[in-house]
C-alpha cells in the first residue's frame, strides 16, 4: 500500500479536545501522567512494577477459564511473570466486529506491544482486548455495514449483551450474500456472545498474541470489591469526576461523561440497571434501589451481596477504567477520540485510589482507499486533504481546479472597491450623512456579484457534470453518509476481496504517529 499522513486538525473530523492532547497543549497535562512516547514506558513500568501477584494469579486463572475450550489458545501464564505487562484497548462486542475503527484499535494495541519490546527487552508485553461484556447498549452493537449494506440483529434479549445468546444471528446469514464461515463457527456455536467474540477474535488476532478478557467474572469483581464498598457507602467518585470536570471546564474544555452519585449498575442476567441510595431527608433514607425494578436494599444486605456476589456490580464508564486498571498489570490504554478525553476527567479518581494512572494512546487512524478507488482519485486530480471536505466544497474546489473560465470577480471587485471608496469620500464631502447611503449601496452590490458568482459556479459545474458526478460518487464510496469510513464500514467490505488485509494494517500501523493514515492500494 502507499500511505499518505495528514495532521488530524487537516480532516475537520475531531475536538479540540482530542487534538490538544495530541498537540501536548499545556493546559491539559495536569489530567494525565506522561505523554504517550516510547521513552515514556520505562517509568510507566516502574510504576506498575509493585503490581500485586495475587491478582496476577486471579487473572491468569480466569483467563485459562476463558480460554479452555479453544483449541489454540494463547499463552496466558507468561501474565504471572512481574516483568510481563498488558497494553489494553476496550470495545463493545459489535456483531461482525463493528465499525472498521474496532480493528484498527486492535492493530494499533498489537502493535504497540510488538514496539516495546523491541524498545525494552527486558519484559514481556501482551495485548488485551477488553471486552465490554457488561455494556447495556444493545443498540450499539446490533448492527454492521458490509459492501455498503446495513444489517442489524433483531432479538428481546435484555442486559448485559455479553452473556446474550448469539445464535439469533442464524436469520442474518440468509441475508448475507457472502459465506461468512468464521462467523457462522463463532455465533451459532456458543451459548454468549461474549463467548463467540472471544472466538472469532482468537481467530483474527490469536496468532499475534492478542488476549481476549472478559470481566464479568466474579473473581476479578472480587479484587474490585473495595472500590465498590466505598462507592456504595461514600460515593467518592462523583466527587472527585465533578472537581476534576470543573477543571477541564475552566480550562475550555467540554465534558464528556457525567457521573451519578453511584457509578455502578446491578447486574443479573437479563437486567443492568442503575444502583441510587434513597436521600436522607425521605421515608427510605439509607435504601437502595434497582431503577427499573421493584427491589430495594439496606446498606447492610447490599454489603453483603459485595462480599458474596461481587459479580451482581457492574462499574459504569466513571468506575470501568479503574476496575480495569486494578485486574491488569497495564501500561497504556488505547482509545479514540471520545475515550481519551473522558479518561482525562477520571484522573482525580486514580490519585485517589493510588491507582497508577496508564499511559493514554489514540489509536490510529486510517482512510482505506481499494484499487479501484485509489485509480479515480489520481484521476479526478485532488489531493488528499481536499477529499475531507464536505460534499459543497469539495465540488466547489473540483470546479475551480478543472475549469478554463475565471469563477470570481476578485480583480475587477478590488477595483470596483476601490472606486465606492473614492465615491463614498466625494459624498461624504458634500453631505456627511450621505455615508449610510453609500455603503447600503455598496452592500447591494458586494451582494449581487455574490449571486453572479454562484449563478457562474453552478453554470460550469453544470459543464462539468460528468466529473463533478465521478467526483461525488468516490466521496460517497470513501465517507458514507459524509462522515468518516472508518466509523461505519465494517472491515468485511474489504476483508472478503483480500484475505491480507488486516495483515497489510499490521504492517503499515505505526502506533506513535498520531496522524490521518490514507493507504491506497496500488
Amino acid at each position: 500500500m502507499d500511505c499518505q499522513y495528514l495532521p488530524l486538525s487537516a480532516t475537520g473530523q475531531f475536538s479540540s479536545f482530542f487534538l490538544d492532547y495530541i498537540a501536548r497543549k499545556e493546559p491539559l497535562q495536569p489530567f494525565y501522567g506522561q505523554y504517550p512516547v516510547p521513552e515514556a514506558f520505562g517509568a510507566q513500568i516502574k510504576q506498575k512494577q509493585n503490581f500485586s501477584a495475587e491478582h496476577r494469579q486471579t487473572l491468569v486463572r480466569v483467563l485459562d477459564k476463558q480460554y479452555a475450550t479453544l483449541a489454540h489458545k494463547p499463552d496466558v501464564s507468561v501474565l504471572a511473570d512481574p516483568n510481563t505487562f498488558t497494553v489494553t484497548t476496550g470495545h463493545q462486542l459489535n456483531i461482525f466486529t463493528g465499525p472498521l475503527y474496532v480493528i484498527y484499535k486492535l492493530v494499533t494495541t498489537i502493535n504497540l506491544a510488538k514496539r516495546l519490546a523491541q524498545a525494552y527487552p527486558d519484559y514481556k508485553f501482551v495485548p488485551v482486548y477488553w471486552m465490554a461484556s457488561e455494556d447495556h447498549d444493545f443498540d450499539e452493537i446490533s448492527h454492521a455495514r458490509i459492501c455498503g449494506r446495513t444489517y442489524t440483529w433483531q432479538t428481546e434479549q435484555r442486559g448485559a449483551v455479553g452473556r446474550m445468546n448469539p445464535r439469533e444471528l442464524q436469520t442474518m446469514f440468509a441475508q448475507i450474500p457472502e459465506k461468512l464461515h468464521l462467523f457462522e463457527q463463532a455465533y451459532l456455536n456458543h451459548d454468549t456472545l461474549a463467548d463467540a467474540v472471544r472466538y472469532y477474535m482468537n481467530e483474527l488476532f490469536g496468532s499475534e498474541g492478542l488476549v481476549c478478557l472478559d470481566a464479568d467474572d466474579p473473581e476479578l469483581k472480587q479484587l474490585f470489591a473495595p472500590v465498590i464498598t466505598d462507592e456504595l457507602t461514600r460515593q467518592t467518585s462523583a466527587r472527585l469526576v465533578q472537581q476534576t470536570t470543573e477543571s477541564l471546564v475552566a480550562e475550555g474544555y467540554e465534558a464528556v461523561i457525567t457521573p451519578r452519585d453511584i457509578n455502578l449498575f446491578y447486574l443479573t442476567d437479563g437486567l443492568r440497571e442503575r444502583i441510587e441510595r434513597a436521600p436522607s431527608d425521605s421515608a427510605d433514607a439509607g435504601k437502595y434501589t434497582v431503577v427499573n425494578t421493584n427491589w430495594a436494599f439496606s446498606e447492610a444486605d447490599l454489603l453483603q451481596q459485595v462480599a458474596e456476589h461481587p459479580e451482581r456490580f457492574s462499574p459504569n464508564v466513571v468506575l470501568r477504567p479503574l476496575y480495569q486498571e486494578t485486574i491488569l498489570p497495564n501500561l497504556a490504554y488505547i482509545g479514540g477520540p471520545s475515550e481519551v478525553p473522558y479518561w482525562m476527567q477520571l484522573k482525580g479518581v486514580f490519585d485517589h485510589y493510588q491507582t497508577p494512572f496508564p499511559l493514554l494512546m489514540p489509536r490510529n487512524f486510517a482512510l482505506y482507499v481499494p484499487r479501484v478507488s485509489a485509480k479515480r482519485l489520481f484521476k479526478l486530480g485532488m489531493n488528499m486533504e481536499e477529499w475531507f471536505l464536505d460534499e459543497t466544497k469539495l465540488k466547489h474546489r473540483y470546479v475551480e481546479h478543472h475549469t478554463r473560465h475565471a469563477l470570481r470577480f476578485d480583480k475587477e471587485n478590488k477595483a470596483m472597491h476601490q472606486t465606492l471608496d473614492a465615491m463614498l469620500h466625494k459624498a461624504m464631502m458634500v453631505d456627511p450623512t450621505l455615508e449610510r447611503a453609500v455603503l447600503a449601496e455598496t452592500k447591494r452590490f458586494a451582494n449581487a456579484v455574490e449571486r453572479l458568482q454562484k449563478k457562474m459556479r453552478r453554470a460550469e459545474e453544470r459543464n462539468q457534470e460528468v466529473g463533478v458526478r465521478q467526483l461525488l460518487a468516490v466521496k460517497q464510496e470513501l465517507f458514507p453518509g459524509g462522515g468518516l469510513q472508518e466509523r461505519v464500514e465494517n472491515f468485511l467490505t474489504f476483508y472478503l476481496n483480500d484475505k491480507g488485509f488486516i495483515e497489510k494494517l499490521l504492517g503499515s500501523f505505526d502506533p506513535f504517529d498520531y496522524r490521518m493514515q490514507v493507504c491506497l492500494e496500488q
